[in-house]
């Protein structure tokens, strides 16, 4: 069984999760949580190299004032240092932290640091993010080095761009997961997952566990990853 080494999930259906419970929305934010962690240990054992979770996109900074603050600082207690230095995992953040209030943006930089001497898994957070704000501010920032004379239009190329994003030196994800029944990357990624392997599933993320993340694996290996070439090409390259 091969082992996606780069896993991407939009942790998708904690307000539902707790509405079919009668309880409040960030009754099912809390439980996410819980399910971060587990899922966490999980990758870590299975020898995952990076795991990206999609944590708050800049989208969702329209949402309710209070369900926002409610989430941030749910960000603020959730980060707990043991789970990274437990599991040897490195804390890597992208996103426009910017508008993240400044005691959660402080703690949680913070923790990026301390967590810098860990040499396992690495656990990228997507907080305040969208594929569009990466890409917009990529390209503004590419802009102003051609204005300067920095770098020559025709230097321009994918990896030139991709060395510019948020996940520079992160290898692009093998495999995404979208839980609580939603087919879209809802602005997730979308430069990084050209050749990306999406598995969608109905369960909502509270309820998401080690035995799921099995099948989306198992989903995962039953896929011919073709990247433009013929399979008949695969084949012989796999054998030579």
């Amino acid at each position: 069984m091969v082992i996606p080494q780069h896993i991407a999930i939009i942790m998708d259906g904690n307000g539902r999760w707790a509405k079919a419970r009668g309880l409040n929305r960030s009754m099912g934010h809390q439980e996410g949580v819980e399910t971060v962690k587990r899922i966490t240990e999980t990758c870590v054992k299975l020898g995952v190299k990076h795991l990206t979770l999609y944590t708050f996109s800049t989208e969702n900074w329209n949402r309710p004032a209070d369900e926002v603050a409610a989430l941030m600082s749910l960000i603020l207690t959730a980060m707990e240092e043991e789970l990274f230095m437990k599991n040897n995992v490195k804390l890597r953040l992208i996103g426009d932290l910017s508008r993240v209030p400044e005691n959660v943006r402080e703690a949680i930089l913070n923790l990026q640091e301390r967590t810098q001497v860990n040499t396992g898994m690495t656990m990228l957070i997507a907080l305040s993010y969208s594929s569009r704000w990466e890409i917009t501010d990529t390209v503004k920032r590419l802009a102003e080095k051609v204005k300067t004379g920095e770098l020559a239009p025709e230097d321009i190329t994918e990896e030139c761009i991709s060395n510019h994003l948020t996940t520079m030196n992160i290898p692009d994800p093998d495999l995404l997961i979208r839980t609580g029944g939603e087919c879209r990357l809802s602005n997730f990624l979308l430069w990084q997952c050209a050749y990306t392997e999406f598995y969608f599933c109905d369960t909502y993320w509270p309820d998401f566990g080690a035995d799921d993340l099995q099948l989306a694996i198992d989903y995962f290996n039953r896929k011919e990853r073709r990247f433009g070439k013929t399979s008949e090409q695969v084949v012989a390259q796999t054998i030579s």
